[in-house]
């Protein structure tokens, strides 16, 4: 990777940064000609891209790109062979490479050190909404994708670049767009979408950087608390009101959290941090099996980070009720926001809710629910090819399995691929991953570049 590489992706970025890509849920809160701007730049940002790959949109506004594979037949030195050899030998099939483009709103724009939409560049970071989450995911594959192209180089088997528009309101774009893979008979032997990343400081009493990869991810499930009541003047309440019967149940759950266990991917993590941890983890982590149930109990009381990689969560994230100061709420409801451990379904979820809340009168019901993905493999061609091009890219970092907390786009293909991750190459400390969703998010030039690099060692490995 060269220098003109990360000035490249940095420049494209800036661009795409600028369009106002904003997923919403409510009538009238997308602006379908941001949309349309930021996939009429594409060509002229990736001309190589477009002149090479086959390219067509999938559900509206989400794009499939297709980089047609060329056997090998030629030697190691020519430079349409990979640059070396590896064991993406063993995959047997295309691979998928995903991002999506759609952001979250900005907020309080005034909050922000520079505009959010500005791709702002000043010399070490840039700035904006999107930036990690996720075009500049999108940028580093198209532009490590344009460098290859410009070298002549081809990958040894077919690969696609599947770009999601409305990721960030749980759309059905990608579910789409592994429809249409699976109509036209692909099955690729890697999907690789966002997720995981070289995150500094992510667990405590490890000092190297983690570059944490995801193989599987948590379900997602929404669920709304109701109660009911005739209403009236606020001047002679009831006991026990609608908003009193919610508020209740509500208080049950925190009191009442989901139980512990730590899954098999996590205990594997801590293995892997065990040689570098100080001595009092190293020796737990080496024998977490014997010390599984204090290491549980540990987890859930280190923080939320923590707490939430052992067990099934549940946040209260909207409340309604009267709609006047002086009115008694005819009805009241909020929504439990539920990330669904590895290992449970949606249908167990809600009946351990009712049994929690403990009111016949406190109705559920389910706005939306996925359940956990499947669990990818930690051996095998794929790992190991995502393993060896971190390795090469972040040569400091461990590298490590874990459970999402979060959702992506790519449980939708865990129905046609079997080796599903979910890795961003890019380094993040603490402020970087809590700038996501919030204000000032940005990207290191260096991480940039380091992306753009892992994303050229993959696809010549490819």
């Amino acid at each position: 990777m060269h220098c003109t590489d990360t000035a490249a992706a940095a420049d494209a970025l800036a661009t795409l940064v600028s369009f106002r890509t904003v997923s919403s849920r409510a009538r009238g809160g997308t602006d379908e000609a941001e949309f349309e701007a930021f996939l009429a730049a594409l060509p002229g940002l990736f001309p190589g891209v477009y002149a090479a790959m086959d390219v067509e949109r999938v559900n509206g506004r989400a794009l499939l790109f297709r980089w047609a594979g060329v056997p090998r037949t030629s030697s190691p030195t020519d430079n349409t062979a990979p640059a070396t050899t590896g064991t993406a030998g063993g995959l047997a099939g295309p691979a998928v490479l995903m991002a999506h483009y759609d952001v979250v709103p900005a907020g309080d724009e005034a909050a922000w050190t520079h505009p959010p939409f500005s791709g702002h560049n000043d010399g070490t970071h840039l700035w904006g909404r999107g930036t990690l989450d996720d075009k500049g995911q999108l940028a580093v594959i198209l532009s490590a994708a344009e460098a290859l192209l410009a070298e002549g180089f081809a990958p040894a088997r077919d690969v696609y670049f599947s770009f999601g528009d409305n990721e960030e309101t749980a759309g059905d774009s990608a579910a789409a767009a592994a429809a249409l893979l699976a109509e036209r008979g692909v099955r690729p032997a890697l999907v690789l979408d966002e997720g995981g990343a070289v995150a500094g400081g992510a667990f405590p009493g490890v000092n190297r950087p983690a570059a944490v990869v995801g193989v599987a991810e948590k379900g997602i499930l929404d669920v709304e608390l109701l109660t009911r009541d005739p209403g009236g003047h606020a001047s002679t309440p009831p006991r026990m009101g609608a908003t009193a019967r919610l508020a209740r149940a509500i208080t049950r759950i925190e009191n009442h959290p989901f139980p512990q266990h730590l899954p098999d991917v996590t205990a594997e993590m801590l293995r892997r941090f065990g040689p570098h941890a100080p001595l009092p983890l190293r020796l737990a982590f080496a024998h977490v099996e014997r010390l599984r149930t204090p290491l549980t109990w540990l987890f859930g009381r280190l923080g939320g980070e923590t707490n939430a990689m052992t067990r099934t969560t549940v946040a209260i994230t909207t409340l309604r009720g009267s709609a006047g100061a002086n009115v008694l709420a005819a009805t009241a409801a909020a929504n439990a926001n539920i990330r669904v451990a590895v290992g449970e379904t949606v249908a167990g979820t809600v009946e351990r809710l009712r049994r929690i809340i403990r009111d016949p009168k406190v109705e559920l019901r389910v706005v939306e629910g996925n359940e956990p993905s499947p669990v990818s493999a930690t051996h095998g061609p794929a790992w190991e090819l995502l393993t060896e091009c971190i390795g090469m890219a972040y040569p400091e970092a461990i590298v490590t399995p874990y459970i999402m907390m979060g959702g992506t786009d790519s449980r939708r293909f865990t129905g046609i691929c079997d080796a599903v991750y979910r890795f961003a190459p890019f380094a993040m400390d603490r402020a970087d991953r809590a700038s996501i969703h919030a204000v000032d998010e940005k990207i290191s030039l260096k991480a940039l570049g380091r992306g753009v690099r892992f994303y050229e060692t993959l696809l010549r490995k490819l």
